[in-house]
């Protein structure tokens, strides 16, 4: 009975540093892309359930290649997007060391597409928004470099003169 104080001692204990850890990690940037993106365009996200088991699976199934998968469907987005509206508030959510590699935005603002990239040690961070037409998709990812550009590599076609 006198030791029942040690449980609430270990939970701070425990759940502090987890939490700082979380969030030091970018763990709130996708859901901070997200709902910045549901508030401004008056739309709803709908994230996909089982994400923690499917990026499991996918982390097994590809060898450590691929893992830490998020990903977060719109759909009836009918409203056009400024581009550089969209990725003023993504750089903003996602925060320093995520550096933008790919932008293309149509004239009519129906299709977007934003891909940045963040160093995780010896892994990578991937964050794509994709808008085509009336859906929109936002995906967060961490991959292994050199096991993708192995796997790339089986795809590569050699040319013969």
């Amino acid at each position: 009975m006198k030791r029942l104080w040690l449980i609430p001692l270990l939970c701070v204990v425990v759940i502090v540093p987890a939490t700082v850890v979380l969030a030091a990690s970018g763990e709130g940037s996708f859901d901070g892309v997200v709902s910045s993106i549901e508030g401004k365009y008056h739309v709803h996200a709908t994230r996909i359930p089982f994400m923690g088991l499917v990026s499991l699976v996918a982390r097994g199934a590809t060898h450590n290649g691929v893992g830490s998968l998020h990903v977060a469907e719109i759909e009836d987005f009918s409203a056009p997007v400024d581009g550089d509206e969209l990725n003023r508030m993504v750089e903003e959510k996602l925060g320093l060391g995520w550096e933008r590699i790919v932008r293309d935005t149509s004239s009519s603002g129906h299709q977007q597409t934003l891909i940045f990239a963040h160093p995780e040690g010896a892994r990578m961070g991937l964050f794509i928004v994709d808008k085509d037409s009336n859906e929109m998709d936002v995906v967060q990812v961490s991959v292994d470099p050199d096991h993708l550009n192995e796997d790339i590599g089986h795809y590569r076609h050699s040319h013969t003169d």
